[in-house]
């Protein structure tokens, strides 16, 4: 199969994704692009009545950081401290100038030579709203592009256009009785920012399109026994490139087993996706979707048509999903802007990498004892670290860090690359935490897990006791908390229970038996930190990664109260659970575990009263929200929820309210 035919570089954008804005303190902003040429940076920040702030930082410091992973891939990393204090509650806009990395003569391209659709109507800059008393965020997860449905960052984007043409540009809480939300602190994005395990035909097309223009290195691939197939070119080229990459796993005595648990060829009817036949594999593949789920620059010219050689059945699969792809490019101008106006924080969950990622030991075992599959799941972790985790905490990858990760990117498939990816793997640093009034603390429930002793099909606890123990030092003391917590900690009992029943008959992967309370020592452990005396008042626990939204009022039950917990998940971004699945199991969950049932005191949580709140124009009493949407939470100065909504892609605004009528023992 030939490689697409590239369109010529001299038409690339300069800067084909971003900016990104990352995090914002009180003296410091990180910024994070993506440029088809190495630049350099200058910004100047309107604060006000004040006189503007100009900065120029040094390339090659830790200012200014560069990375290189192609010819015309170039990743520029800012992380700007400041003099003074930024002013909290107003409008802070950032004018970005790139030039030539390397020019002793700058010649300054501002926002309007590059981006001009990046401002808002009225603003001839991006901009921000410090907001370090959180009165207002949004959060979400799980954004599939080919899901054929509205993108709740589009939805994100529309609000902060709404509150941007009222001049609302307060962070101040808003008094209850008036409808619009404060400029929200953040946008939290609780997992699955991209699906590198579940890649319409369209979008893989597209991926390889964009590494031909970009002129990015060709990995070497190993642990491959297809012949030929030794680079990723001949990768690319092969006739089960497209919807049968399955195929090309190596054959050898535990093959089933390594299907069945990366590929997912076992079928999953209830909750997960088989659909990995695409899977990512190569770095520039990962490296390459997250560009075009980012921004629209890097699609213009683009050729994602079809590829030849596609059987008449994969050939009518392409022509759906590139309907669904093409209204995704149609929405990503909006994406891109919301993404350029709030600091956004991100964590990944199993797609960012791949399915059901360290479920279990045996899941470890296997597909980290090939070198094939481990050359795949390092490839997405790298590719994490650059897109997602270096904004988090810049200081977290450290100098020697960003070298191994630069030398991954110059010679992706060389013993300099092997050993990143074994760093990467052993790294403990992906959690962490933003200095906001209540603090933002989110936790790493991917690899840091507490394997079973018992049997190495059981599922993993989704954080090991030092892990544990070290989150409940970050909050010892704390009067409120913003938890992020992939998983929910408090989810849909029935749909656990069945989880747990899959479990016990040996079939954790078929029903995507991950929660908190799968594994009863982090169950118990997490559940201590909230027993806890010097645990936090106040509890928001923000989640994603089941597709469907809910929220719940948890409190302690015993003779001294416990803190007061509210479960919030919104989920997903651009993703929906099957309708009438999810009717199913919500009417049953009602009904199976009611006030006066009995099998609540089988449950782990039998010691806690949580009470489901109804969404408003809920029929029959529903309590599982189904859309693609994104969640807006709005505290008081105590970090106490006064309004929860879920912002639907089709326009609708849903609320959760609280209905004391259906409390019960969980």
């Amino acid at each position: 199969m030939p490689d697409p035919s590239p369109t010529p570089n001299e038409d690339l954008p300069l800067v084909l994704a971003g900016p990104l804005l990352r995090r914002v303190e009180a003296q410091r902003i990180v910024l994070w692009l993506a440029s088809s040429r190495p630049l350099r940076a200058r910004i100047e920040l309107a604060l006000g009545g004040k006189h503007p702030l100009r900065l120029e930082p040094e390339p090659d410091t830790p200012a200014c950081r560069v990375l290189s992973a192609g010819e015309h891939l170039h990743y520029l990393l800012l992380d700007l401290a400041l003099d003074a204090e930024l002013p909290a509650g107003c409008w802070i806009g950032y004018r970005l100038a790139l030039a030539a990395r390397d020019d002793p003569s700058p010649r300054w391209l501002e926002v309007a030579d590059w981006a001009p659709e990046l401002c808002y109507p009225g603003r001839d800059s991006p901009g921000f709203v410090f907001a370090p008393q959180v009165a207002a965020l949004l959060h979400g997860s799980c954004r599939k592009p080919h899901h054929h449905g509205g993108d709740g960052l589009v939805r994100a984007d529309a609000l902060l256009a709404e509150l941007v043409a009222r001049n609302a540009l307060d962070a101040e809480p808003a008094p209850e009785s008036d409808g619009r939300p404060a400029w929200p602190s953040a946008l939290v994005l609780t997992g699955d920012q991209i699906y590198a395990d579940d890649v319409a035909g369209p979008m893989l097309r597209a991926i390889h399109s964009l590494i031909a223009r970009l002129g990015m290195p060709v990995e070497r691939l190993e642990g491959i026994d297809e012949a030929g197939v030794t680079d990723a070119e001949s990768l690319y080229r092969h006739p089960d490139g497209y919807y049968r990459r399955d195929k090309l796993l190596p054959q050898h005595p535990r093959n089933y087993a390594l299907i069945e648990i990366f590929f997912g060829g076992v079928e999953k009817p209830v909750f997960t996706s088989a659909s990995a036949h695409n899977h990512l594999i190569t770095l520039a593949e990962v490296l390459a979707m997250y560009l075009l789920v980012w921004s629209p620059a890097p699609w213009r010219g683009l050729d994602f048509g079809p590829p030849p050689g596609l059987s008449p059945t994969d050939a009518e699969r392409f022509a759906g999903e590139r309907r669904a792809i093409e209204a995704f490019v149609a929405e990503l101008a909006a994406v891109r802007r919301v993404l350029a106006h709030i600091p956004v924080a991100m964590i990944f969950d199993d797609h960012d990498v791949t399915d059901d990622w360290n479920l279990s030991r045996e899941w470890e075992e296997i597909a980290y004892g090939h070198p094939f599959s481990r050359r795949i799941i390092g490839n997405a972790l790298l590719a994490y670290a650059i897109n997602q985790a270096w904004g988090n905490r810049p200081e977290a990858l450290d100098e020697d860090m960003l070298h191994a990760l630069q030398r991954s990117l110059a010679a992706p498939g060389d013993t300099a690359h092997q050993d990143c990816i074994e760093r990467l793997r052993q790294f403990e640093g992906w959690h962490y935490s933003w200095p906001t009034t209540p603090p933002l603390v989110v936790i790493d429930t991917r690899t840091q897990r507490w394997r079973s002793e018992r049997a190495a099909r059981r599922p993993s606890g989704l954080m090991d006791w030092e892990s544990l123990t070290d989150l409940q030092h970050t909050l010892r003391g704390l009067p409120a908390v913003l938890l992020v917590s992939p998983a929910p900690i408090f989810g849909v009992k029935l749909i656990e229970t069945i989880q747990r029943i899959f479990t016990w008959f040996g079939h954790p992967l078929m029903v995507d038996a991950e929660n908190w309370m799968a594994h009863p020592g982090s169950a118990q452990a997490i559940l201590n930190i909230f027993r806890h005396r010097k645990t936090p008042r106040h509890f928001v626990v923000l989640s994603g990664d089941v597709h469907y939204s809910f929220v719940y009022d948890v409190e302690l039950r015993g003779r001294l109260r416990g803190p007061d917990i509210w479960q919030i998940c919104s989920s997903g971004l651009r993703n929906e659970f099957p309708p009438r699945l999810l009717g199913v199991l919500d009417r049953l969950n009602r009904w199976l575990y009611s006030p006066r049932s009995p099998l609540n005191w089988f449950t782990r949580r039998r010691h806690m009263r949580v009470t489901p709140r109804r969404y408003e124009g809920a029929s029959q009493g529903r309590r599982l929200l189904n859309g693609a949407g994104i969640g807006l939470v709005e505290l008081d100065a105590e970090g106490v929820p006064w309004r929860i909504r879920e912002l639907l892609a089709d326009g609708q605004t849903i609320a959760f309210e609280r209905d004391e009528g259906a409390s019960r023992w969980d």
